[in-house]
């Protein structure tokens, strides 16, 4: 069977990250109005020293990216900001496996509850969310003024 395991994302790795966030048009269209970003961008979202940013890996390929904050200062809670599974590893499970192992990860940790935050217009996602536990909590805008769907789900011992 393969394994999902995760690995910082780095300087060195970020044309990595850039080619798996612009193999998502549909979703850079939603968030940021256009369907491809540039290297610039993708730097300042995932080389930062508030968010923990990362690669899931499918055995030894990068199939996508996850970014969170342990603790979010707003509300006390960890929240994972974003997970993207490339373009041409989607439908296989892999997004569902990647997001089953940090849910493990976060428990180990000692955390209770995940909360995330989804694109009003992201259905798919929204559906996705769902279909692993998450339960919706209340509607607010993010800091380009979009409609998010904010979630969370309890976790586990």
């Amino acid at each position: 069977m393969n394994s999902i395991s995760f690995e910082e994302i780095t300087e060195k790795t970020l044309y990595i990250a850039f080619e798996i966030v612009n193999s998502n048009q549909a979703y850079n269209q939603l968030e940021h109005g256009k369907e491809r970003r540039t290297l610039e961008d993708v730097k300042e979202e995932f080389i930062n020293d508030k968010t923990k940013s990362q690669f899931i890996k499918l055995d030894d390929t990068y199939i996508g990216i996850m970014d969170y904050l342990l603790m979010n200062e707003t509300d006390q809670c960890p929240w994972l900001g974003l997970m993207m599974i490339h373009g041409d590893y989607q439908g296989f499970g892999f997004g569902t496996q990647a997001y089953l192992r940090f849910e493990k990860e976060m428990v180990e940790k000692g955390l209770s509850v995940i909360r995330i935050g989804v694109l009003k217009e992201n259905h798919n996602a929204r559906r996705f969310w769902e279909s692993i536990g998450f339960e919706y909590f209340k509607t607010a805008l993010s800091k380009n003024s979009i409609e998010v769907d904010c979630f969370e789900k309890k976790l586990m011992k």
